[in-house]
């Protein structure tokens, strides 16, 4: 039973490791709620990750371009990082990104998936509200 448990383990890093690079895909979902603030596509490039966190850039379309980010070290290490929802992704990181139209940083949220995709959650309430979902694919699959 230890052995099987190590395996997994050893599995979802190396999992983790080869999400590394580039990602880009377009806006999703045809509600209007859904399509909050400018956005058509996004690119994320990821440089480090690891269990304890994310590091890299996202660009979204007409709202930010080339931003760093950095998953929430805290966050992390909360059970948030295990969070699930629809699709179950394998890991989730939480972070912050700097929106340059005045209205302050964006909510992202980034989730990783076992069959190589990824989903990028970007929000913001306040009086310059964003909410865009975006569904991305490693840039050597496109």
């Amino acid at each position: 039973m230890r052995l099987a448990t190590i395996l997994v383990i050893l599995a979802a890093c190396s999992d983790l490791r080869g999400f590394e690079g580039g990602w880009h895909g377009a806006r999703v979902g045809d509600a209007p709620v859904l399509h909050v603030g400018p956005g058509s596509d996004c690119a994320l490039q990821i440089d480090h990750i690891d269990r304890h966190g994310l590091t890299g850039e996202l660009t979204v379309a007409g709202l930010v371009d080339h931003s760093p980010f950095s998953s929430v070290p805290g966050a992390e290490a909360d059970v948030l990082s295990g969070m699930s929802f629809g699709g179950s992704p394998l890991r989730v990181y939480l972070g912050f990104l700097a929106i340059p139209d005045g209205g302050g940083d964006a909510f992202a949220m980034v989730a990783l998936y076992d069959d190589r995709r990824i989903e990028v959650r970007v929000l913001r309430g306040g009086t310059i509200p964003l909410y865009g979902i975006y569904a991305l694919a490693a840039d050597e699959a496109r």
